[in-house]
C-alpha cells in the first residue's frame, strides 16, 4: 500500500480549477516530484495534502488514512510535515529555538518551555534534553552549527532555507513535503541541497514529495516525477520518461 495515496483529486476556486482529477500514489521510501510551470498546481496540491484546502472532490489517504477535512495541526500530527515556497521561519528566534518549535507536537512540557532548567522538574528537563539533543543532530547533520545561536534575520538567505528544511526535520515526520527547496540558491547550495534530499530519505527514513524548478535536481534525485499543466495531469514516470515526453517539452521545458 502506498504511504500517500491521491484519487481523482479536484479543487476550485471560484469558476477557476485548480485541479481536476489529479491521481497518485507515492511509495514508502521514495522521493516522488512534481514539476510544472507556474499556476500549474502544484502548491494547490500540497495545501490540499497539508489540510490548509479542502479539495472539492477527490480522496486524500495517507497511511491509510483519511486527510480531507483535517487541519494543518492534525496532518503534522500524523507525520506530514512541510517547507514553503516563502521561508516561514521566526526571524527575531535563534536557528536552535525555530528548530525546538519543530519538536512542538512531541513536547508534554509546553513550547521553549525549557529556555533555562532552573525550577524546571526533573522529568521536563529530562524531556529537554532529549529535544535538544534531536535538534543538535540536525544541526550538525545539515551543517549548520555556526548558526546555531544566531537570529534567523541575520542568516544569509541559503542559510535560511536550510533552518526551514530543519524545523520541517524536527517534527520526525513520515512524509516531508520540500515546496522548491532550492529556489533562491546558488549553484553550489542546490548541489549541497541534491546530496541532503537523498541523505534525508536515507538516513532518516524520510518518504519526500517534492515540488522543483531546476530540472537538475529533478532528473538526479527523483524516483518518480508527476507533471502538472493547468491542474490537469501530464505524464507520471520516472525520469527519463517524463523528461522526454512530447506534452512535458512544450509546457514546461520548452522546445525548439
Amino acid at each position: 500500500m502506498a504511504l500517500l495515496s491521491i484519487q481523482e483529486l479536484g479543487i476550485s476556486f471560484g469558476g477557476l480549477v485548480a485541479l481536476s482529477g489529479i491521481s497518485l500514489d507515492v511509495e514508502k521510501g521514495c522521493i516522488f516530484s512534481v514539476i510544472g510551470p507556474n499556476g500549474a498546481g502544484k502548491t494547490t496540491l500540497f495545501n490540499c495534502i497539508t489540510g490548509i484546502y479542502r479539495p472539492t472532490r477527490g480522496t486524500i489517504r495517507f497511511d491509510g488514512k483519511d486527510l480531507v477535512g483535517k487541519k494543518p495541526y492534525q496532518t503534522a500530527q500524523m507525520g506530514i510535515a512541510r517547507t514553503f515556497q516563502n521561508i516561514e521561519l521566526f526571524s527575531h528566534l535563534s536557528t536552535m529555538n525555530n528548530l525546538l518549535l519543530g519538536r512542538h507536537i512531541h513536547m508534554k512540557s509546553g513550547v521553549l518551555a525549557g529556555a533555562t532548567f532552573l525550577g524546571r522538574s526533573f522529568p521536563a528537563a529530562r524531556e529537554e534534553c532529549r529535544h535538544r539533543e534531536r535538534v543538535e543532530r540536525i544541526i550538525e547533520f545539515l551543517e549548520i552549527e555556526a548558526a546555531r545561536d544566531a537570529p534567523v534575520a541575520a542568516l544569509p538567505y541559503g542559510t535560511r532555507k536550510l533552518v526551514e528544511l530543519g524545523r520541517a526535520l524536527a517534527m520526525e515526520p513520515s512524509l516531508l513535503l520540500l515546496d522548491e527547496p532550492t529556489a533562491g540558491m546558488n549553484h553550489e547550495e542546490k548541489r549541497d541541497m541534491m546530496f541532503w534530499i537523498r541523505d534525508i530519505r536515507d538516513d532518516f527514513n524520510v518518504t519526500i514529495l517534492m515540488i522543483e524548478h531546476d530540472m537538475n535536481l529533478v532528473m538526479d534525485v527523483s524516483d518518480e516525477i508527476l507533471a502538472l499543466n493547468f491542474g490537469v495531469k501530464l505524464v507520471q514516470g520516472p525520469p527519463e520518461v517524463v523528461q522526454n515526453h512530447p506534452q512535458v517539452l512544450e509546457a514546461y521545458l520548452g522546445e525548439e
